[in-house]
């Protein structure tokens, strides 16, 4: 089921050729900077994966991937990438790059169930990293320096965006505020984790929630995560549990939190075995990459997705995805987005 969210009075603030530049500024300047602040390398990622390797990236679980026959390999089936989640922590391993550095790619994916809205489109586009840590690397803290270097780089995003056009105003906060899921549910008992997210961001304009994907106190989840990247169990310095999270600013256009990126620290061994089980899917062990993870023969890892069209819709100010990426819109959708002035490309 699609979902539009009309702003009221809306008015694009800048035209389709300055879109076009100001996107391409927001990308070029945020992965130079991001490739600078921890020390990544650019590295060429796959569009398809081979179908049954537990390489993909299962999402939620439920969502199904494109699939399609390969002539040459006796109509075996390839995937189309949800994200590259396992993918770059396999090739940390093969590069043999050192704690401490890490790799980011340009990911495209095709997600066929995603609900289509204002954020949500078929076609994902975000920058995928990873970088390898130690062991003792594993912690709150660590996560919360890597969180916040990251939001420096969009900070600095922001205000270039400013000096190419002046009427953007900057908004992000100079720092970022960390709270737990279970302390915001806490918080607020009576409310969905999207009202949660709402409430949260818009009180302090950038916010991390962590410990996502686990069961909270009510037994609910703030929101699903697959089992065999983050690490949503270990219990961290503040004695809850989870090593991961997502990173919300609040949209002024939309007025609503606004997802930018996704991320924690991986899966050691202990972590796998003990998500699979809590999941059902203890079978998992028996594919290619969490045979590799259980032998010891790929590091331990931080890594994350942070949304290209995404970021650019922030930075830009748009109210629709589809004014940054060209996709495949309902046609109502198009309509209602022509009457409301929102250009869908």
């Amino acid at each position: 089921m699609s979902y539009l969210k009309i702003p009221k009075g809306y008015k694009p603030l800048l035209d389709a050729r300055q879109t076009e530049l100001g996107i391409k500024k927001v990308k070029d300047f945020f992965q130079g900077s991001l490739s600078a602040e921890l020390r990544l390398r650019r590295v060429t990622a796959p569009l398809f994966v081979l179908k049954g390797q537990g390489i993909n990236d299962d999402l939620n679980g439920v969502e199904r991937a494109v699939t399609f026959p390969i002539k040459d390999l006796g109509d075996q089936r390839a995937e189309v990438v949800h994200s590259l989640a396992k993918w770059k922590r396999l090739m940390l391993g093969e590069y043999k790059i050192e704690p401490g550095f890490g790799l980011y790619t340009d990911m495209n994916a095709i997600r066929s169930d995603e609900s289509l809205g204002n954020l949500h489109s078929l076609y994902v586009d975000q920058w995928d990293w990873e970088r390898t840590i130690r062991k003792e690397d594993r912690t709150i803290d660590f996560l919360k320096d890597i969180v916040s270097r990251i939001y420096s780089v969009m900070v600095r995003t922001e205000y270039v965006v400013y000096e190419m056009y002046p009427q953007i105003k900057p908004v992000l906060p100079d720092k970022i505020t960390f709270i737990h899921a279970e302390k915001l549910r806490q918080l607020f008992p009576d409310k969905s984790p999207k009202e949660r997210e709402n409430l949260i961001t818009k009180k302090y304009g950038a916010v991390f929630i962590m410990g996502v994907g686990g069961p909270l106190g009510d037994g609910e989840k703030h929101d699903g995560r697959a089992p065999d990247y983050d690490d949503w169990t270990t219990i961290g310095e503040d004695g809850l549990p989870g090593l991961n999270g997502d990173i919300l600013v609040w949209n002024d256009v939309l007025d609503q939190a606004m997802e930018l990126s996704s991320m924690g620290i991986r899966v050691d061994k202990e972590a796998l075995v003990r998500q699979l089980k809590m999941t059902g899917q203890e079978e998992r062990l028996n594919l290619y990459f969490h045979k590799r993870l259980m032998e010891d023969s790929i590091p331990l890892s931080i890594g994350g997705g942070i949304g290209q069209s995404r970021l650019c819709m922030f930075f830009l100010r748009k109210a629709h995805v589809g004014e940054i990426q060209a996709s495949i819109w309902p046609e109502d959708m198009r309509e209602e987005c022509r009457k409301n002035n929102i250009p869908l490309i």
